[in-house]
């Protein structure tokens, strides 16, 4: 059985390949009902807006997560930094950063937050 850090660690994946996909399903089922997401433009979205933004589609290609770190912060929530690539709609090479938080509700791992930093993300 695959311990938090291994859970955490494929949820973030899910999370990165769900915005390259434009999955507003996946989003549906790992994004916490009060979840709220702060974009590199400085917007504050709350859960509906978020998912009505990804399913518009991705504004870049080629995103791919690298550097993940899962730190557990006791036995229900935990930080995710990680690093992004990704190429801008003109085809440069970026990268970026983001954290998200994940909280454990009712048994199941959730994303509670998220901050991404990015140029042309």
């Amino acid at each position: 059985m695959p311990n938090d850090v291994e859970i955490l660690t494929e949820l973030n994946h899910d999370y990165v390949m769900s915005v390259r996909d434009a999955d507003t399903k996946r989003f549906d089922q790992i994004l916490a009902p009060d979840f709220l997401c702060t974009n590199p433009d400085a917007s504050l979205l709350d859960r509906a807006q978020f998912i009505a933004m990804i399913g518009k589609g991705a504004r870049i290609t080629g995103l791919r997560e690298d550097e993940v770190n899962v730190r557990m912060i006791g036995k229900d929530f935990a930080i995710i930094h990680a690093r992004i690539q990704y190429k801008s709609k003109a085809g440069v090479e970026r990268i970026g950063r983001y954290t998200d938080d994940w909280a454990r509700r009712d048994g199941k791992w959730l994303c509670v937050s998220a901050h991404t930093a990015g140029e042309d993300f």
